[in-house]
């Protein structure tokens, strides 16, 4: 395989899970803030703001009023933002192309079709009344491309590279909205209910990771902050959570690096550096500094791509 192939196999993983954090980010902080208790997180302009700030694009001024329609079609179908909805699926589908001999028709017949729903779906519709049905449509669409992967490729190199993309991009999409609702947890202090620690963002974090009633079975409770930061992190069962993923990562890169030899300059080592130390941390130590953590994993996880990209796929 060339480097080349391998690389836009990666990059295709990445943006088929950056385009589902997204568009449910957008979907569960909209419609959760109509239930949620306390004035503060029921404010359009607190959503938005939230928006703006999971994908790295902060509303700088306390006082600038943000338009709800502007900010749905930025990062929804605007083709001149980087991180929209639209760019991410047009970039999955360019790498797609670039790798087509080497992956199934399945596949890329469901990346395809979902590529062109997404450019015909028409912007007024979607900032109007189609947010629900748009986004729904996408974290529907992402499920079945990676059902397709799973189901569909030969367990290889190829799908090892795939996977890898994917679970990488995970653990940092998961990162950034635990930093958003972190954010907004502290923002919307004040009022009834809405202490940190048992602050109604926690729910609504959980359910931006789809780990909402797993938490809830194990912890047998209410969403706290120590929990919910807990399950997302350092539980290795949780599908979402880092350790989870940094595990997946750690599995799928022996499938392209077997040699067992103690090579520290390698991206095995690097990943599993990182794994045993989230292995034996406890919550109370992130939550003590939790924006040093949060800076220090997204460097470690940029790290681990750059250093993939370089060993394994640089051309």
């Amino acid at each position: 395989m060339l480097a080349r192939v391998a690389n836009n196999l990666f990059w295709m993983g990445r943006y088929i899970e950056r385009s589902e954090h997204i568009a449910r980010y957008l979907n569960v902080n909209y419609f959760s803030s109509l239930d949620a208790p306390n004035q503060k997180s029921q404010s359009r302009q607190f959503v938005l703001k939230s928006m703006m700030f999971m994908v790295g694009d902060p509303e700088k001024d306390e006082e600038n009023i943000l338009k709800e329609n502007e900010i749905l079609f930025k990062i929804g179908l605007d083709h001149e933002t980087p991180y929209s909805i639209i760019n991410n699926i047009k970039y999955a589908r360019e790498n797609a192309n670039s790798a087509r001999d080497l992956i199934s028709t399945e596949l890329y017949e469901a990346l395809n079709k979902f590529y062109h729903y997404i450019v015909n779906y028409s912007p007024e519709n979607f900032v109007k009344s189609g947010l629900h049905d748009f986004t729904t449509h996408v974290m529907e669409t992402t499920d079945i491309i990676r059902g397709k992967i799973r189901g569909t490729l030969l367990h290889d190199p190829v799908y090892a590279i795939i996977m890898l993309g994917i679970n990488v991009e995970r653990a940092t999409q998961i990162i950034r909205i635990i930093n958003a609702k972190y954010n907004d947890a502290l923002n919307s202090q004040g009022g009834y209910t809405d202490k940190f620690s048992k602050s109604f963002e926690w729910t609504t974090l959980l359910k931006c990771a789809e780990s909402y009633d797993m938490m809830r079975r194990l912890y047998k409770k209410t969403p706290t902050s120590v929990t919910t930061l807990e399950f997302l992190i350092l539980n290795p069962n949780c599908p979402r959570s880092i350790m989870n993923c940094l595990n997946e990562v750690y599995t799928l890169i022996k499938v392209l690096d077997n040699t067992t030899k103690y090579n520290k300059k390698s991206t095995a080592f690097l990943v599993g550096k990182v794994r045993s130390e989230f292995q034996y941390k406890y919550i109370e130590d992130i939550e003590g500094n939790f924006q040093k953590f949060i800076e220090k994993i997204l460097d470690d996880l940029s790290q681990i791509s750059l250093k993939m990209e370089k060993e394994f796929f640089n051309y």
